[in-house]
């Protein structure tokens, strides 16, 4: 009876496509273990199954001449936060100033910059919930900013908007503190807030109050914000008097006071907005074309992203003639597929799933991107290539910000056809670009949603 009982239950559950007993016998009876099966099954009970799906036969020892390679600078540690596009960007900024001043080397303080990215963002969430309050709370722009009111996520036109306006200062006089290196209880907590904040300004929206009243509780708003970062990231350093120093760490010049404002010239020199364009490799969508996301920046009155779609074999030019000239690039990755970490190597055949699991992993880069199984997850900075007597490349370089002994020491080598794969963005200054892919750049961009998979945040 019992069992009858459970056959008449799931063939209830059965419609619209449920699993009916009968699909269930069949799925079994297709599933026979094998002793090969059983063999793998005790396997996998003990081990990781990228232990088990490791290519041997590519574990050969790492090949890591390059011809083509930027000056090596120390490698940083972004720890347990999301802060991998402010590492990147800032590692960019501080070999331009070395390339420029030929001795000379600092380190840009994560710390202060994030203090600003984290307040500036903030104030992008509450300003867009007042844009948005006279929409449902369900409406899909209005469950974006509730859904994500904050995040530690970022590229690099995050961190030209935010230095820019806010200045730059060396990491000795403002060191990371623990909330930095280990962001998630702050982001939760400040999400918090926010959502809250959110709704009291939703109401006074719907309550006819002024605009003005509701900018000034705006102001008050963030001015909790505001002592919720001091508190746990310390207070932005506002002036401060420090030395350049060579690599070694010799003090080349004398002390000299700065505002964060006028470090930023001293050191980077003049705007990033408008140095640089970002190009994307997306095969969903017309190539030569401009797209611009909305409403995914880090500050309010900043720039949205805005890429130029192009095939990996235009990326992989540009990329090639700004490391020929000894500069460093901003570059983002989906790191989640075919890593070996402790190698510090990236190559499409470096984990076997496939005869593991008897089946097969068949989807290309268009519909991986489509699907979410990828997209850009995480910036690193491009410092070397590897170029074959007619020009093409090997393989690649990157900078990681995983500290020192992750990796190749704290770098990863990535196979060509690893990086066509898995490389989606790319940062690269005007002088390296053609006229005619300036003038792509700067037709009007297409607009696309935040929600689309491939305009998710590095991290």
């Amino acid at each position: 009876m019992a069992a009858l009982a459970m056959a008449l239950t799931m063939a209830a559950q059965s419609k619209n496509g449920g699993i009916t007993p009968q699909m269930l016998a069949q799925i079994q009876q297709q599933n026979a273990p094998s002793a090969a099966d059983k063999a793998l099954r005790n396997a996998l009970a003990a081990n990781a199954i990228d232990n088990l799906a490791k290519n041997q036969a590519n574990a050969k020892a790492l090949d890591t001449y390059f011809s083509v390679e930027t000056k090596k600078q120390s490698i940083t540690n972004q720890k347990s936060s999301g802060r991998c596009w402010m590492f990147s960007g800032l590692n960019v900024l501080r070999a331009n100033f070395a390339k420029r001043t030929d001795s000379l080397s600092v380190t840009f303080s994560q710390d202060y910059l994030f203090f600003w990215d984290q307040l500036e963002k903030s104030n992008l969430m509450l300003q867009g919930v007042i844009e948005t309050a006279k929409k449902p709370i369900d409406d899909q722009r209005v469950q974006f900013f509730f859904h994500h009111p904050l995040g530690d996520g970022g590229t690099f036109c995050g961190v030209a908007d935010l230095a820019e306006k806010y200045g730059l200062v060396p990491t000795e006089v403002q060191p990371e503190t623990y909330s930095a290196e280990n962001t998630s209880r702050l982001s939760k907590t400040i999400q918090s807030k926010l959502r809250e904040f959110g709704l009291q300004l939703r109401r006074m929206v719907a309550d006819g109050k002024k605009a003005a009243d509701i900018q000034k509780r705006k102001t008050e708003m963030l001015s909790e914000v505001y002592h919720m970062l001091v508190i746990t990231l310390g207070e932005p350093v506002k002036e401060f008097t420090y030395a350049f120093k060579n690599k070694n760490g010799k003090a080349l010049t004398a002390a000299k006071k700065y505002t964060p404002k006028t470090f930023y010239q001293e050191t980077v020199g003049g705007p990033l907005n408008g140095s640089f364009i970002m190009v994307m490799n997306d095969p969903r969508r017309e190539y030569y074309k401009t797209f611009e996301v909305e409403y995914d920046r880090h500050v309010y009155d900043g720039h949205n992203w805005k890429y130029l779609n192009l095939p990996m074999e235009e990326i992989e030019k540009l990329a090639i003639a700004s490391l020929k000239d000894g500069r460093k690039l901003y570059s983002s990755y989906d790191v989640g597929k075919q890593l070996d970490r402790k190698r510090g190597y990236a190559d499409t055949e470096n984990f076997d799933y496939a005869s593991l699991f008897n089946t097969t992993f068949g989807m290309n880069k268009a519909e991986r991107i489509s699907t979410f199984d990828s997209g850009s997850t995480h910036a690193m900075t491009l410092t070397a290539v590897d170029l074959d007597a007619q020009g093409q490349p090997l393989k690649w370089k990157v900078e990681n910000s995983w500290g020192s002994d992750s990796g190749h020491n704290g770098c990863i080598i990535m196979t060509a056809r690893w990086f066509r794969e898995y490389m989606f963005r790319l940062v690269v200054d005007k002088k390296y670009v053609s006229d005619k892919l300036l003038k792509d750049y700067e037709q009007k961009p297409l607009m696309v949603m935040p929600e689309d998979p491939l305009f998710q945040m590095d991290e």
